[in-house]
């Protein structure tokens, strides 16, 4: 432990130098990226200065109690060896919660595309009351919603909507909404008073650059039409939306939310990036294995993971087995404690296998 944190500290102090060398600082990209790891690294390096402090003090005290005679003194020394042995355990399991790998796409802000599934017109109504569960817990974080494209279902709600959440370490809140959302509840179009399941698909990626994703434009079919309303009717007469297909992996992508179709285009670029950065992830994670698939919140867009029971008032996140209330969590602020709960477990499981 002493060596691994050594020579953690002196890889910080290097990189403290290469932030004061002339060069980093005149390449903005460089010693940007230098930074977001020292500021990434800080409270892990003060974590390993004060737990090798405490190991060294104790060694201190230790020789100095063989060498004094004094009982006082000696009374002294063996209290401050007894503090800096009550603070080792904590430290240690801090250090390594720290030591933990973290996921590249943490940092990155997301792009969250909600599908109503199976349950028809009470489908698309729950696919809208996501939204709004979404809306509320991004606004509690601080976070910016831009709605980058929707196709509004008849009855209220969503078909689809794909919009992107703007603010600091979003990807590692929200990567653990993927998947399979069940609602069971007596929808509003019900006369009988029967209860219903329906679903919603929630896919939560990590939005990719030019960096990330490089694309050939003679792979793209561009196509652009006019914006539509609910049933389908044309609500403008210029052809400002736009749908863009990438030939090799036949992935299509559209967006008719936007003033313009330069700004629709954008969108699309964005969302086409995204949606090939989570293939080549997928692939990677293939290649891992059953390892990897282990991981919660590894994004499965086929899993359910959880179930909002109206009727009961429960709430159930299926890959911890954590429950709360319906009202709590889709009608209120309540996701923050499911997630928290997700990403301490999620921490866990990392740790026992890292150990």
């Amino acid at each position: 432990m002493r060596d691994k944190l050594e020579k953690l500290i002196l890889a910080y102090q290097e990189l403290e130098k290469k932030l004061s060398d002339p060069s980093v600082v005149s390449d903005q990209k460089e010693y940007a990226r230098l930074a977001k790891e020292h500021a990434s690294q800080a409270d892990l390096v003060a974590a390993a200065r004060e737990y090798l402090s405490a190991l060294d003090d104790i060694e201190a005290a230790k020789e100095m109690l063989r060498d004094t005679s004094d009982a006082d003194e000696k009374e002294m020394l063996q209290e401050d060896i007894s503090a800096n042995e009550e603070k080792l355990p904590q430290l240690e399991e801090d250090i390594k919660f720290m030591l933990i790998p973290g996921d590249p796409n943490d940092e990155k802000d997301t792009i969250v595309e909600i599908r109503a599934g199976v349950g028809g017109d009470e489908a698309g109504i729950f696919a809208g009351d996501l939204f709004k569960m979404y809306e509320r817990f991004i606004a509690s974080k601080g976070w910016k919603t831009e709605i980058l494209s929707s196709s509004p279902s008849d009855s209220g709600g969503f078909k689809t909507i794909e919009f992107k959440v703007t603010g600091d370490k979003v990807y590692s809140v929200m990567k653990y909404e993927s998947g399979v959302h069940r609602v069971q509840r007596i929808p509003k179009t019900e006369s009988q008073g029967r209860i219903q399941t329906s679903t919603a698909t929630v896919a939560v990626l990590p939005e990719a650059d030019e960096i990330d994703i490089q694309i050939d434009p003679t792979e793209l079919r561009i196509d652009t039409y006019c914006a539509s309303g609910p049933g389908g009717q044309c609500v403008n007469t210029t052809y400002s939306a736009v749908r863009i297909t990438h030939l090799p992996t036949n992935t299509v992508v559209q967006s008719q939310d936007q003033r313009s179709q330069i700004q629709n285009r954008e969108v699309c670029m964005q969302m086409l990036r995204a949606r090939l950065y989570e293939q080549e992830l997928e692939k990677q994670q293939a290649e891992l294995g059953a390892e990897r698939q282990s991981q919660i919140g590894h994004g499965n867009r086929s899993e359910k993971i959880r179930t909002y029971n109206q009727p009961q008032d429960r709430v159930t996140d299926h890959r911890i087995g954590f429950n709360s209330t319906y009202n709590a969590v889709l009608l209120g602020d309540g996701l923050s404690s499911v997630i928290e709960a997700l990403a301490a477990a999620d921490r866990a499981e990392k740790l026992a296998q890292q150990v």
